[in-house]
């Protein structure tokens, strides 16, 4: 109880002290007095008295920017001396509310907010972790350091995957562009001219660009695995698989080159993927697994693959595959047999204007009605052109000339014509001359 009356006794003392401070306008006066205040109540381990002092300095007609600032940033470094759970969220809390629609405090009531955030996972409440962190739009603030930035628009990210919030998470991540990962750190830091915001440093948790690089990469392939995006999946493997600590250690890098290389094989074609198919081929880091070298060949090879060989020879090494701690799935067997199906109806229109639909289904070890069925999804994907003659039987892969080619082709072909007239005209002359010049002598 004595202690009680002495602590109110010393708060009130500083309290005057701090009015006069703050109505003189001395900057350093009030932020020590104020500071000082904190300080008695933490020592004392009266933290009720610290979540009231804090409301009423700031609260106080006319209080300094910096006073409140100092005081945030002292309290804040209370927070982990707290004794229990409930002690140390009220007092983040009380905080939160003293630099709410502050400017002067925005960084510090970020932190504040993901340190909530953090606690309330661990209760397992992670909707609401969630929703504190998407309060907070930290793009915004123009004195936070660039890495603390990207660290905290991916834990909001993460916290929406972990809810399985999809489109949130998919708008957050774009407020990240990759491109800030590849900027060099040695020719960002430029001295502050005058007038400029100055950026603070971050905290030592923060991890570094590359760091965040790889987090920000592993979390766009579990976004991406939610709609088996199997393209955009590899080329986020593929940016992981660039990262020079990643490409200098055999360990890390031989699993990630597998994962894009089966990652290829199920993405359907197209231009993208076949430029990162051959890519991947040039890449000499992938003779050191010579089996995916093998079946990335056969799908650049213009021939048929036979499915069943190829299952056989790969069934293993496809079920041994893990991502995210979990094997590729039926879903993605599948679909590696439709891209095997494509890839071989690709082969053929490229050797047959016209074809029977039996024989077709013969050259890709399917049913009639299978292989009309998969022709059909690939001509409505406009993944190749092609007609189908069902009563003959017959599939025509020749592609639909436009009136413009027709017109052009007509005129080469006259041209060539009228070409080949003239030499033959040329040639008969010089015969006849030849005959007269003979029949005189």
């Amino acid at each position: 109880m004595a202690n009680t009356e002495n602590l109110d006794a010393k708060i009130e003392q500083l309290l005057n002290v701090e009015k006069q401070m703050r109505l003189a306008g001395d900057v350093a006066g009030t932020r020590k007095a104020v500071t000082d205040i904190l300080q008695l109540c933490f020592d004392a381990r009266a933290w009720k008295t610290l979540n009231d002092q804090i409301v009423v300095l700031s609260k106080r007609r006319g209080q300094l920017k910096q006073a409140v600032t100092a005081m945030v940033q002292q309290a804040m470094q209370y927070i982990d001396e707290t004794p229990d759970i409930e002690t140390r969220i009220e007092l983040i809390k009380t905080l939160n509310s003293v630099s709410a629609g502050k400017i002067y405090v925005e960084i510090e009531r970020a932190r504040l907010i993901k340190k909530l955030a953090k606690i309330k996972e661990e209760q397992g409440l992670i909707a609401e972790a969630a929703d504190l962190m998407q309060e907070i739009a930290v793009e915004t603030f123009g004195a936070m350091a660039k890495t603390e930035k990207i660290a905290f628009i991916l834990e909001q990210v993460r916290l929406c995957l972990d809810r399985q919030d999809y489109v949130r998470a998919q708008i957050l991540s774009r407020k990240i562009s990759p491109r800030v990962f590849d900027a060099d750190a040695s020719k960002e830091k430029k001295k502050p001219k005058e007038g400029d915001n100055v950026v603070e440093e971050p905290p030592a948790d923060i991890p570094s660009l590359l760091e965040l690089k790889r987090i920000y990469y592993e979390l766009m392939i579990r976004y991406y695995s939610h709609n088996n995006d199997y393209l955009e999946i590899c080329r986020c493997y593929k940016a992981i698989y660039e990262i020079p600590s990643v490409k200098e250690n055999p360990a890390e890098w031989i699993p990630i080159l597998r994962k894009i290389c089966w990652y290829l094989v199920l993405s359907p074609h197209d231009p993208m993927q076949s430029s990162l198919l051959n890519s991947t081929l040039e890449d000499k880091n992938l003779s050191e697994i010579q089996n995916f070298k093998l079946l990335l060949k056969q799908l650049v090879t213009m021939e048929v693959i036979q499915w069943t060989t190829l299952w056989d020879t790969y069934k293993n090494e496809f079920e041994n595959e893990k991502v995210s701690g979990k094997s590729l799935g039926e879903k993605a067997a599948e679909d590696l047999r439709q891209r095997i199906i494509e890839h071989n109806i690709l082969v053929v229109s490229k050797y047959y204007a016209r074809i029977t639909l039996k024989r077709l289904a013969e050259l890709l070890c399917l049913s009639v009605q299978e292989a009309e069925k998969h022709l059909s999804d690939m001509v409505v994907s406009k993944a190749l052109i092609a007609k189908i003659d069902r009563p003959m039987g017959i599939v025509c892969f020749q592609t639909e000339k436009d009136s413009n080619d027709i017109l052009n082709s007509w005129a080469a072909n006259l041209e060539k014509l009228l070409d080949l007239v003239e030499k033959s005209c040329h040639q008969i002359h010089k015969e006849t001359m030849v005959h007269k010049a003979a029949l005189k002598v």
